[in-house]
């Protein structure tokens, strides 16, 4: 059984980059920022002497350090964690982080003035009350216009890293495919198989001319839907029918009584859409160890339906059974396993159980 899954909840993906660069950059833009609400304070007519600048570029540039730096980080945090699980409170989260960072920022720098003897511990709460208001108001204008930058940054990221995946797996998909058609042309054109064919060909045609014809036709129609098999990694129920009535019938030439098959699939499944060349596959596979080792041959029956949105096959012989553990990626059902699971994720599914003292490869894939 094959299972994939896709967490629309999954949190952002982090960017690569050096944090260390990131700091340096930020601190850049913290002086800029400095320097632009200085020059603000003076334009609207603050109380500042100008001899006073350097020291008021001090002030602030410790101020928007400390508010920066941890808003920088605490909202980029919220955002790579919560994303997908609280999308809708993104916003009040990364407000109240910037708040709380806001008047953090605005305690602590009175704390530093204080330590160095810039400030009087009486003076400590002024200083908080005259800078806490511009503090707030300036760290959520600049902070949230930076968070959303950031968001629709990793968004367009993440947006950029499905679709190169899916671009990758669309990719892997038409490999696995082509490689089954190669293996599928490969097993026909098979020196065993096509001499055999050839063969039964050549023994038909003085005792049954008309025969001989149709097994001609039938390999030539094999060879060119192997070759042929729809780009798309899909192909109509019909058509794969076809294919599997034909590959039987060449086979029945070699093995006469010891083949023995019954193929019961609703008409209306004819038009649904199979992965091309899974049922023969399934088929082929019980011809190859089942029919052709044992001397009673075997009963082979190719049944469909559709229950819950979901299109089921099965191939069922008389054999002794085997189990998916021992098939291995090169194995045509190996191949049919990656091609599902590329197709169709966890909702693909191909399993082996023992049902009636038959053997049964069931393959269910969405509608």
């Amino acid at each position: 059984m094959i299972s994939a899954s896709n967490s629309p909840d999954a949190a952002l993906p982090e960017p690569q980059g050096n944090y260390s660069s990131a700091i340096i950059k930020v601190i850049g833009f913290i002086f800029a920022v400095t320097l632009a609400v200085v020059a603000l304070l003076h334009s609207v007519g603050m109380s500042m002497k100008w001899s006073e600048t350097g020291s008021h570029i001090v002030g602030s540039f410790v101020y928007s350090t400390l508010i920066a730096l941890p808003s920088m980080f605490l909202v980029k945090w919220i955002t790579l964690r919560f994303y997908g699980k609280f999308a809708r409170l993104l916003v009040l989260m990364q407000l109240s982080a910037l708040f709380f960072t806001a008047t953090a920022g605005c305690l602590l720098a009175g704390l530093i003035f204080i330590l160095i003897g810039v400030r009087t511990p009486d003076g400590y709460w002024q200083e908080f009350r005259s800078s806490f208001e511009f503090a707030v108001i300036i760290t959520l204008l600049i902070g949230m216009s930076s968070a959303t930058y950031e968001t629709m940054r990793y968004k367009l990221q993440a947006t950029t890293l499905e679709l190169r995946t899916r671009q990758v797996e669309q990719e892997r998909a038409y490999k696995l495919l082509a490689e089954a058609r190669l293996s599928s042309l490969e097993s026909r054109i098979h020196p065993h198989f096509l001499f055999n064919t050839l063969n039964s060909i050549a023994a038909l045609i003085p005792r049954d001319p008309q025969l001989a014809e149709d097994t001609v036709g039938k390999l030539a129609s094999l060879l060119r839907f192997s070759l042929n098999a729809n780009q798309s990694g899909l192909a109509p129920l019909s058509q794969e029918l076809k294919i599997v009535r034909d590959y039987l019938e060449i086979e029945k030439t070699r093995f006469g009584p010891r083949l023995r098959y019954e193929i019961a699939i609703p008409e209306a499944l004819q038009d649904a859409n199979v992965p091309p060349l899974a049922l023969q596959s399934l088929v082929e596979n019980a011809v190859k160890h089942v029919v052709s080792e044992r001397s009673q041959g075997a009963t082979i029956h190719i049944h469909g339906s559709a229950e819950s949105g979901r299109i089921l096959l099965e191939v069922s012989d008389d054999g002794p059974g085997f189990s998916l553990d021992s098939i291995t990626p090169e194995h045509g059902l190996g191949n049919l396993i990656a091609r599902l699971d590329l197709l169709f994720g966890g909702a693909g599914q191909l399993e082996v159980a023992r049902e009636n003292d038959r053997t049964v490869v069931r393959l269910s894939f969405p509608a």
